[in-house]
C-alpha cells in the first residue's frame, strides 16, 4: 500500500502579500524622496529671486528726505509732516499698526493736523527687501492700494526669524488680496526688482538720519527716541502750537 505525503500547502495570495508591501514601501520611499527633494528645490529657487542690496546698481545721494516720493495720508498744506520707517518683517511695525494706525489717522491726519509718510527701512532680511519692493511696485499704480497692502500684509506677516515674504508668497498674496491693480505690470515689477533701488534709497536715507530700527517716527524732520504712541502725539502736538 502506498503512503501518501502530507505537504503543507501556501496559498497564492499569502506568498504574494509580502511582495505588495515591500512594493507599496518602495513606492512610498520614492514619492517622500521626491516630495522632499521637489521642495528643497522649490525653495532653493525662492531663496535665488530674493534681491541684495549689493545687486541694485546706481549711486544713491542723500540730499533730504523726499517726502514727494514716499506713499502718503492727509493734507499736504498740513503743518506737521510725520514719516513712519518701517519694515514689513518687523513684528513690532505689525503691532503698532493693528493697535495705533486706524486711531492716529482718525486723530491727527483726517483732521487735517498732519501728512503722514511711509518709508521703507528694510533691514531684517532679503526678504524685508523684496516685500518693501512689491509695495513700492503697488505704490507706483496706487497711493490707495499700498496702504491696503500695509495693513493686510501685517495681517498675514510670518515669522520674523524665518525667510517667508519669498517672491512666490508676495505674487500670490497680492493675486488673492489687492483688487483694483494691473497684476500683469506688479508681477513684471516684482520679478524684475524694478523698485528695489527706491527700497535702497529709502534704507540709505533712513540711516543717514538716524534710523537703526523699526518702528521709528520722525515728525517734520526730527527723529524720535521711542516709538510710543504718547511720544508721537506729544512730538506733534508741539509742532502744531509751533506752527500756530
Amino acid at each position: 500500500m502506498n503512503k501518501q505525503t502530507n505537504r503543507k500547502h501556501t496559498p497564492a495570495n499569502t506568498r504574494l502579500l509580502p511582495m505588495l508591501l515591500a512594493g507599496v514601501v518602495v513606492i512610498l520611499i520614492a514619492v517622500l524622496i521626491f516630495i522632499t527633494t521637489g521642495n528643497k528645490a522649490s525653495d532653493t529657487a525662492d531663496l535665488d529671486n530674493l534681491p541684495n542690496y549689493t545687486d541694485v546698481k546706481g549711486t544713491i545721494v542723500v540730499d533730504g528726505l523726499k517726502y514727494e516720493k514716499q506713499p502718503h495720508l492727509g493734507n499736504e498744506d498740513a503743518k506737521v509732516k510725520v514719516i513712519e520707517f518701517a519694515d514689513f518683517k518687523c513684528p513690532a511695525c505689525k503691532k503698532w499698526t493693528a493697535t495705533y494706525l486706524d486711531t492716529f489717522i482718525k486723530d491727527y491726519v483726517d483732521t487735517g493736523k498732519v501728512q503722514f509718510f511711509f518709508m521703507n527701512f528694510a533691514f531684517i532680511d532679503r526678504d524685508s527687501y523684496l516685500a518693501a519692493s512689491a509695495g513700492e511696485a503697488i505704490y507706483k499704480q496706487s497711493n490707495e492700494k499700498f496702504w491696503e497692502y500695509v495693513h493686510k500684509l501685517y495681517a498675514n506677516q510670518g515669522d520674523e526669524s524665518k525667510i517667508w515674504a519669498t517672491q512666490k508668497f508676495i505674487l500670490k498674496f497680492v493675486k488673492d488680496n489687492i483688487d483694483g491693480i494691473d497684476y500683469g505690470q506688479f508681477e513684471q515689477d516684482l520679478r524684475n526688482h524694478t523698485y528695489m533701488y527706491d527700497v535702497k534709497e529709502d534704507f540709505k536715507i533712513a540711516g543717514a538720519y538716524g534710523v537703526n530700527g523699526t518702528p521709528k517716527f520722525m515728525v517734520n524732520g526730527v527723529l524720535l527716541p521711542d516709538s510710543s504712541y504718547e511720544g508721537l502725539s506729544a512730538a506733534i502736538d508741539a509742532g502744531l502750537a509751533d506752527a500756530k
